[in-house]
């Protein structure tokens, strides 16, 4: 019997087939963020003179768009007598100062202005976006569990993770609608194989390009490539995406075991433990 979603599968507009042509692509993009993101910097520009770093990083890192576009932008700044990489959002502004920062993001496009006729979409995106900030709160609770330095590299790298499934959900609609169809109706299917098919490039191959051509901290780029798996903070960041994107599907969806076995082995516990940190107590009781 034919796959029935091959029935809803349209044409799709022409897109970038290579590697190359994806980050020729996305390189010179003016990367949208969220509409509250927008709104917030709007006014906090308007009293400038009273606000500090820390209130900037602060919104910045609520938003995983954001976060790459400041990094991006102050590698463009960065001097070449500059030998210490700047690896959070914080010291980033006070390198590049208060001011200079308004004025570069004054415009600043929305994602939701980006897909207001296509709701279907921007829901995808909006999933991806707050599964990421789930992702960002299940790798700092473990990275301060762990004692962990680098807490706020770590953070930043959960947020990082999924930045490419968002420009493709705003650049891409219909191809990722198909991609999401496609894996509603065999949940079998892997998700690199069909990013391969509908966009000639997996999402993990196009990140690890794009976060090169932005330049963007060599420790956060170490942190953010699953094959380093080896490292316990490649680890603490693939098994907090691991966990929003499998626990987005409900808390009891069967990827869930192994979660707990793994997050049990990071943070030398038990899987019942884990279970118990992460899975809200109302949903416990119940």
């Amino acid at each position: 019997m034919e796959n029935r979603a091959s029935d809803s599968v349209l044409p799709l507009p022409a897109l970038p087939a290579t590697l190359a042509q994806w980050v020729a692509f996305y390189a010179g993009m003016n990367l949208p963020v969220l509409r509250h993101t927008a709104q917030a910097f709007a006014s906090l520009a308007a009293t400038v003179d009273s606000v500090d770093a820390r209130t900037i990083a602060d919104h910045v890192l609520e938003d995983p768009m954001m976060t790459l576009k400041v990094f991006a932008w102050s590698a463009t700044l960065r001097s070449r007598r500059q030998t210490t990489e700047l690896e959070t959002i914080e010291p980033v502004i006070l390198m590049c100062g208060v001011e200079p920062f308004f004025r570069h993001f004054a415009e600043l496009s929305t994602i939701e202005r980006a897909l207001a006729t296509d709701t279907r979409a921007l829901a995808g995106a909006l999933r991806v976006v707050s599964r990421s900030y789930r992702a960002s709160a299940y790798a700092r609770d473990w990275a301060l569990r762990r004692r962990d330095l680098d807490t706020e590299v770590i953070l930043i790298a959960a947020l990082l993770h999924d930045f490419v499934e968002v420009l493709m959900w705003v650049c891409a609609p219909a191809a990722s609608l198909q991609i999401q169809e496609r894996q509603h109706a065999d949940r079998s299917l892997r998700s690199a194989d069909l990013q391969r098919e509908v966009f000639g490039v997996s999402f993990s191959e196009l990140q690890a390009a794009l976060v090169r051509e932005w330049h963007l901290p060599e420790l956060l780029i170490s942190l953010l490539d699953d094959h380093h798996a080896n490292h316990p903070r490649v680890r603490n960041v693939l098994f907090a995406v691991n966990l929003a994107r499998h626990s987005a599907r409900g808390w009891d969806d069967a990827a869930l075991h192994d979660d707990f076995e793994d997050i049990a082995g990071l943070l030398n516990t038990t899987p019942g433990h884990v279970r118990d940190l992460v899975i809200p107590a109302d949903i416990l009781r119940a």
